[in-house]
């Protein structure tokens, strides 16, 4: 749904959408969450949630772009896919270094709130 938000006095239009008891807000490449129970409000990462070696669908949305394989070296904060949800594009990317253990999604493939999509092998120090 789109929705109007104000944000020090100037109104926007914001696209947004109740999942499981958050409410996730998506405004000029930024995503807003709120525990629609408590009424707290939180920013997420494209990519966050979930644990640091695996990378989580953070909405429902297409998986558009893988862009590792298994095998691959990685850095922290590397892109790794592309999916779009609620008519943008949002590219998830990796909290930790390592290699590409495995990917568990497809390109064209809808994925569910919370799927884990691409598990990392932390780099040994």
């Amino acid at each position: 749904m789109e929705i109007k938000v104000r944000i020090d006095g100037i109104d926007h239009k914001a696209q947004a959408q109740l999942l499981q008891g958050t409410l996730w807000v998506h405004s000029n490449g930024r995503t807003f969450t709120m525990d629609a129970g408590s009424g707290r409000k939180s920013r997420k990462k494209s990519g966050a949630g979930g644990s640091s070696d695996t990378v989580i669908a953070p909405m429902p949305g297409k998986v558009t772009k893988i862009l590792v394989q298994p095998g691959t070296v990685v850095k922290a904060g590397q892109a790794v896919l592309v999916m779009e949800a609620m008519k943008m594009e949002y590219t998830l990317k990796c909290d930790i270094a390592g290699t590409i253990d495995s990917v568990s999604c497809a390109v064209g493939e809808q994925v569910a709130l919370g799927k884990a999509l691409v598990k990392i092998k932390p780099a040994a120090e």
